[in-house]
């Protein structure tokens, strides 16, 4: 399948090599490019692309209203958003994760990894860098927290164990073997613990995690 992606980013040049990377993927189109967030939230709706590569600063509307808008339309459920920003300790890149990002990467990421990025986002998974987010959310996570249908005390105990393992930046293959169970097994525990704490995807479940102590940054 060929995955639809949406550029949104106000520097014309860097939507253009970013436009040529994505082409260059046999798996990818460019589906259309944003020079706003309000532009970005527009054609998103026009074009129903998998993903959206935003930006954080951005005129009109920055990424992170686009992110809010887009993430809670339910016709563009479907619609993953990735965020991209100038630096790792860019706070707001919390924030964008409230809002519905399910991941991020700094712009100075090799062209590969951008792509693989692209790739592991639109498959449904949450692309964090464990070290960054665990700074990121010690530092800014200060504020109540985005509402969810329930905390960890929801859970059961191998659910708590899966959600901490995800938290910690894990896939559902390193979740399954550190804890002895198949990929598919480990898939539907995390699927279930979505359900129960009203998660879009595994990016807020790290939000929780964070936010009500079941994982503390530093913690291996």
């Amino acid at each position: 399948m060929t995955i639809r992606v949406l550029l949104a980013d106000d520097q014309t040049l860097v939507r253009a090599a970013f436009a040529m990377l994505v082409e260059s993927a046999r798996d990818m189109e460019v589906v259309g490019q944003a020079g706003t967030g309000r532009e970005a939230v527009e054609l998103a709706r026009a074009a129903r692309p998998d993903l959206v590569v935003m930006d954080i600063r951005m005129p009109d509307l920055d990424g992170i209203e686009a992110t809010r808008l887009i993430a809670a339309e339910e016709a563009l459920a479907g619609v993953r958003v990735l965020v991209l920003t100038t630096y790792d300790t860019d706070e707001n890149i919390v924030e964008a994760l409230r809002a519905g990002a399910s991941g991020f990467l700094v712009k100075d990421t090799r062209p590969a990894e951008l792509l693989d990025a692209i790739r592991t986002v639109s498959a449904g998974e949450s692309l964090l860098s464990p070290g960054p987010t665990a700074r990121l959310i010690e530092r800014f996570l200060r504020s109540p927290s985005m509402p969810t249908a329930g905390g960890p005390e929801c859970l059961s105990e191998r659910e708590r164990e899966v959600l901490a393992l995800v938290a910690r930046g894990l896939n559902n293959t390193e979740v399954g073997e550190a804890l002895g169970l198949s990929p598919l097994t480990a898939k539907t525990h995390v699927s279930r613990i979505m359900g129960k704490l009203g998660a879009r995807d595994r990016a807020q479940l790290v939000i929780v995690a964070y936010e009500s102590g079941l994982v503390t940054p530093g913690t291996p």
